[in-house]
């Protein structure tokens, strides 16, 4: 074989296509916090706990991100709000409630356990573990009606059958 032949015939294998790829795709930046430089509190303290409570405060247009991660205007509007909040000496707790009431619960990434989310909550664990109970009652029953079919040919069938196996 040639050297230009064995060159393509190297280029052209799979594991080099792949492994090309996954170098790539390696190499492109990962996510960036939305957070513009003008939003940026000057106290690295209170720039500090912002961040923190913005972590955990859902983008009401991207829905599952935090709006620290979100580019959205209303993101932009709420990280605003949490620095302004904090700057006029609210706690995290006064500026989380403070977001709360006025946008819902719905802003929360992490919802409270109180009132009627306690049964959203619990429907997870209730019902796995009633697919268990489920899973356990209907493996038990197939073990006893194995069991009880184990129990083999009374005379009577036994006579039956040799009969029409002879036949």
């Amino acid at each position: 074989m040639t050297g230009l032949a064995a060159m393509v015939r190297d280029i052209t294998h799979p594991t080099r296509w792949i492994a090309g790829l996954c170098l790539a795709l390696s190499l492109l930046p990962g996510p960036v916090a939305a957070v513009q430089p003008d939003e940026v509190l000057d106290d690295p303290a209170l720039e500090a706990r912002a961040r923190d409570i913005s972590t955990g405060l859902r983008c009401l247009v991207c829905r599952n991100e935090n709006i620290d991660d979100s580019n959205a205007d209303l993101a932009r509007d709420l990280r605003l709000l949490v620095r302004e909040r904090l700057v006029a000496g609210d706690t995290d707790a006064e500026v989380v409630d403070y977001i709360t009431e006025r946008y819902g619960e719905y802003v929360l990434l992490m919802p409270t356990t109180g009132g009627a989310n306690w049964l959203l909550w619990a429907a997870g664990p209730a019902l796995f573990l009633g697919g268990l109970a489920i899973g356990v009652v209907f493996i038990r029953r197939r073990s006893q009606a194995s069991a009880a079919g184990e129990a083999g040919l009374s005379e009577d069938e036994q006579k039956r059958l040799d009969e029409i196996l002879d036949d």
